[in-house]
């Protein structure tokens, strides 16, 4: 159940038109105008928002709220966010992905404010997705194209363990979520030990935590679908609708009856799974 101060900054968070939603199991891109602030909260997505007209603000954790129309926050790095009333886009980008790899690289910082000058092709692009569709690029090419603008210089040559990236893929093919530590050893051809080690070490959180994220990002798939909070909880392999709504307003910082205020697309995933760069 939520705290009163989720349910009192979930009713202060609103959208102001009907945004749209463009998902894949991953990661999404959301258009829309929204105004509120959405409480702490952390995430395995590499976060990218773009504005198109008003600054939106933003504050990590212990830290001063910070005003621009392009920010980039790292995985699992625990931020509120203030949308202003600004229009916008907001894009979560799988950080074992080729193009997250590269973008995670040009990360010095949890919250990186981008310069208006990096935002412009972003921008123009974004904005004759919204106001002249027929005349804009493929949604799939919009978004990595929007990813490339933000990641100047060559991609990363080096990936993660082949180990770990075979059991990426296999779990991101799957429809199966209910993957154990051993069986994802199993795949590893290592112990669990020495599985939970390598991936906790090349993909930054343990392996139950990354189970959980990508359950949340089925989920979000199947709100889309099942249009009830239940449905997508079994969808996606959460016990129930309250596990699903606390494990959202945990990691997304909202509740998510959220998504089911607007249009949904699913589209095949922008990007292909490379990993981590290995120091």
């Amino acid at each position: 159940m939520a705290t009163a101060n989720q349910q009192l900054n979930d009713a202060s968070y609103r959208w102001l038109n009907v945004p749209r939603w463009y998902l894949w199991d991953g990661g999404f891109l959301l258009i829309g105008r929204a105004k509120g602030v959405v409480p702490a909260h952390s995430h395995h997505a590499i976060q990218i928002v773009i504005s198109l007209d008003e600054p939106f603000a933003i504050c990590g954790h212990q830290e001063d709220w910070r005003q621009g129309r392009g920010l980039v926050v790292r995985p699992d790095a625990v931020h509120s966010f203030d949308c202003n009333g600004a229009f916008g886009a907001m894009l979560f980008v799988d950080p074992e992905s080729c193009e997250g790899v590269w973008l995670q690289t040009l990360l010095a910082h949890d919250i990186t404010i981008v310069p208006d000058a990096r935002l412009a092709s972003s921008v123009s692009a974004l904005r004759t997705f919204t106001e002249q569709p027929f005349a804009s690029m493929e949604v799939g090419a919009l978004i990595r194209d929007c990813v490339h603008a933000l990641s100047p210089g060559p991609p990363p040559m080096r990936s993660l363990d082949p180990r770990v990236t075979t059991v990426l893929n296999r779990i991101q093919a799957s429809d199966d979520l209910r993957v154990s530590l051993d069986t994802a050893a199993g795949m590893a051809f290592l112990s669990p030990s020495r599985f939970a080690h390598l991936f906790k070490e090349q993909v930054g959180l343990p392996f139950s935590r990354y189970m959980l994220w990508r359950k949340l990002t089925r989920a979000m798939l199947a709100i889309g679908s099942e249009r009830t909070i239940a449905d997508a909880a079994h969808a996606a392999d959460f016990a129930d609708a309250a596990h699903l709504t606390r494990t959202f307003y945990q990691m997304v910082g909202m509740a998510p009856s959220a998504l089911m205020r607007g249009t949904f697309a699913e589209i095949a995933s922008p990007f292909s799974v490379s990993a981590r760069v290995v120091p």
